[in-house]
């Protein structure tokens, strides 16, 4: 089993993504956790850049143990000696310098040819390795440098004291197959010599994709982000990078020292700082990596996790996978929830519930435990339906009177009716009062949301009086004029066995 380093470049280039800025105090806290997560080395920043990068670098270097403390410099002078002067204090230092080697940047960038590069990188890695034991250096826009020439830098800079050799990919051009093969390579040429690193960037979605070709081909270091933050499109994501590997050790051959189960409490730190919100579909740390709604899955994954899930919520620092009752759950999950929500019904009430609860699922993105208990309190009651709700439509504006139609189905007699009044509600009331020809009075008025969310389950609680016996009723919908008519119907019924039961 090998041994993949995590250089975390999150504090670096995961804060050049646009907007994701942290303090010197924030930084620090990140670096603190990072080093709970059990990564190898933090780049702490890019010491040149400004003061405050400076003050964090140096701050980082200082306090935090456990991990390599990394400081980015150019290969020039003065980046080096500023980046060793952040650093310098730390337990565990490296410089990580850089120059660029492709043609493109060299020509359009930097003014100068091959020859001019090759010799700054040697240079500035010597200068670098007269102050530090640990120097790493990377040919910029690796992937898109000749092959020949890239070769003839990485022996330069190994021979000048580098004992990491980092291959990005920085625009995020290159595929899983041509990186891989392009590791191999390097790998072939330079033995043992230095250890490859390889730091990918996502323009196309490749960045994990092509680091585990690079794994696969002799890469012994990977330089990633927290939840794949970083210029552009982002970097290489440290958790799906980690996971693939732990997840599968069979064929990779590979794993990390991160510890797992604090990838979840520092996706979140870093989302909480930045204010960069992670996609819901997410690999690994999105909401919905370890939830499901289709029947089939729940049904699966109830009866074995293994059916539908290859990780462990609990490997990532979650407490268990989440069913999302929706449109598309099934019996299994919708019985399941049920129970533990404590309730016991016969089976003829559970199918009753289910045809309800996906009515709802039609209406609702999202269903509630909330939603759930309003539903059986509402829906699963042993009353006689003297009175049902059949079809109802209500037409309400600024200059026109409310008016509601509304059709019950009363001892099996279909009776529709048509009234208006003071508001949709009222309107609503006046037909139901003239189709069941009761003469109730309404009490009491109450509505509220069940959940949140413009698409909420309104719960409304009326109370009626007729000849002194008094009823509520409750009734639950998305739609508030709907749920209000339920309320009335449950409150009429209840109402109607009261009397005939002679119950005051």
């Amino acid at each position: 089993m090998r041994y993949i380093k995590i250089f975390d470049t999150t504090l670096r280039d995961g804060e050049q993504s646009p907007g994701a800025s942290m303090n010197v105090a924030e930084k620090l806290q990140v670096a603190r956790q990072l080093v709970k997560l059990g990564v190898d080395y933090i780049e702490a920043g890019f010491p040149i850049a400004s003061p405050g990068d400076f003050e964090a670098v140096k701050t980082i270097a200082n306090e935090i143990k456990g991990a390599g403390i990394v400081g980015l410099a150019r290969a020039k002078e003065e980046d080096i000696k500023k980046a060793y002067e952040a650093i310098k204090d730390a337990d565990i230092k490296r410089i990580h310098t850089f120059h660029s080697t492709s043609d493109i940047h060299l020509k359009y960038q930097y003014r100068i040819n091959r020859e001019e590069a090759l010799k700054r990188s040697y240079e500035m890695v010597q200068l670098s390795r007269s102050l530090v034991e640990d120097v790493e250096f990377s040919p910029m826009d690796a992937t898109r440098t000749d092959i020949n020439y890239l070769l003839e830098v990485i022996e330069a800079v190994i021979e000048a004291g580098a004992s990491t050799v980092n291959i990005p990919d920085t625009v995020g051009y290159i595929t899983p197959f041509e990186f891989g093969n392009l590791i191999k390579i390097i790998k072939e040429r330079i033995q043992d010599k230095a250890t490859i690193s390889v730091h990918c960037h996502n323009d196309l979605g490749l960045a994990v994709a092509n680091s585990l070709a690079a794994i696969l081909n002799g890469a012994g270091q990977v330089e990633c982000t927290i939840n794949g933050i970083g210029e552009r499109a982002g970097n290489c994501s440290m958790e799906e990078v980690v996971m693939s590997l732990k997840t599968r050790k069979d064929f990779f051959c590979a794993d990390t020292k991160i510890n797992t189960k604090e990838i979840m409490r520092t996706s979140r730190l870093i989302t909480r700082i930045t204010g960069m919100p992670v996609q819901p579909n997410k690999a690994i740390v999105g909401a919905n990596a370890f939830a499901h709604e289709s029947g089939i899955h729940q049904d699966g994954l109830l009866k074995e996790k293994l059916t539908y899930e290859i990780m462990r919520p609990e490997d990532i620092g979650l407490q268990k996978s989440e069913i999302i009752l929706g449109k598309h759950s099934g019996r299994h999950a919708f019985k399941t929830k049920l129970q533990e929500l404590g309730y016991s019904l016969s089976p003829e009430d559970i199918e009753k519930a289910f045809k309800r609860f996906k009515h709802l699922g039609d209406q609702k993105k999202y269903i509630f435990d909330e939603d759930i208990e309003a539903l059986v309190s509402t829906e699963i009651v042993n009353i006689p339906e003297v009175y049902k709700l059949v079809d109802m439509s209500v037409a309400s504006g600024m200059f026109s009177k409310p008016k509601a139609y509304v059709k019950l189905k009363i001892n099996n007699e279909i009776v529709e009716k048509t009234d208006f009044g003071d508001g949709p509600v009222d309107a609503v009331y006046r037909a139901i009062a003239s189709i069941t020809m009761t003469k109730s009075n309404l009490l009491k008025f109450d509505v509220k949301s069940i959940t949140g969310g413009t698409d909420a389950l309104g719960e409304v609680t009326v109370t009626l009086e007729e000849d002194g016996v008094t009823s509520r009723g409750m009734g639950a919908d998305t739609d508030i004029i709907v749920a209000s008519a339920k309320a009335y119907i449950n409150a009429l019924n209840k109402l109607h066995l009261k009397k005939n039961k002679s119950i005051a």
